[in-house]
């Protein structure tokens, strides 16, 4: 696997005219951009964390466009893949965007189109990338407690409030001020099934 730019355009079409022309108006949109003839050269770069997205063209010998497609959703669904395609290919297109595809550019495409759709799918690369380390996060907090302090009542309490965090019970939190039924609610609200789900 060679590093990759994060927010890099992975560019597949098996015509080096239109792979170049693609790729230069790509370039001076300042996008980073991988290109190559071969699906199979393309899926050589991408995995799980890839950071990018793929636009491919859909007619192509050996690998098509879908068949690429369906190898890339297979490794991350969540990857964006667009198609270029001629008049023909539309149908399959739009069947694809059904399966889950980020969009398609019929042939002769605008420049302009080709850098708003890129944008937008390393956007939304970025935004599932970014929710999976919070997911990650929020996973581990609950190893963590926000209360400070090592005497036995502390102790007590804590076990307390993880031993109750997991059941499906109404819990009221009494206490003069500061004493700290924010922190407990918090501690709660980590530890609890809905931990993935707005502190509220």
């Amino acid at each position: 696997m060679t590093f990759t730019p994060p927010g890099t355009i992975v560019l597949v079409d098996d015509d080096p005219v239109v792979l170049s022309a693609t790729r230069q108006s790509l370039e001076l949109a300042d996008i980073a951009v991988r290109a190559f003839e071969t699906a199979a050269e393309a899926l050589l770069i991408i995995d799980a964390d890839f950071n990018g997205a793929v636009i491919t063209d859909i007619r192509m010998p050996e690998m098509d466009g879908l068949q690429l497609f369906a190898r890339i959703r297979a490794i991350d669904p969540t990857i964006p893949v667009g198609f270029i395609t001629g008049h023909g290919d539309v149908t399959m297109a739009v069947a694809a965007l059904q399966d889950g595809a980020h969009d398609f550019l019929t042939k002769p495409f605008a420049s302009a189109h080709l850098i708003a759709s890129a944008r937008r799918a390393i956007e939304r690369r970025q935004l599932e990338l970014d929710n999976r380390i919070l997911r990650r996060q929020v996973d581990q907090e609950p190893q963590t407690s926000p209360m400070i302090g090592q005497t036995p009542v502390i102790l007590r309490l804590v076990e307390t409030i993880s031993r109750i965090a997991g059941s499906e019970v109404d819990v009221l939190i009494e206490g003069e001020t500061g004493v700290g039924k924010e922190l407990a609610a918090i501690m709660l609200h980590r530890r609890g099934k809905r931990r993935a789900q707005p502190f509220v």
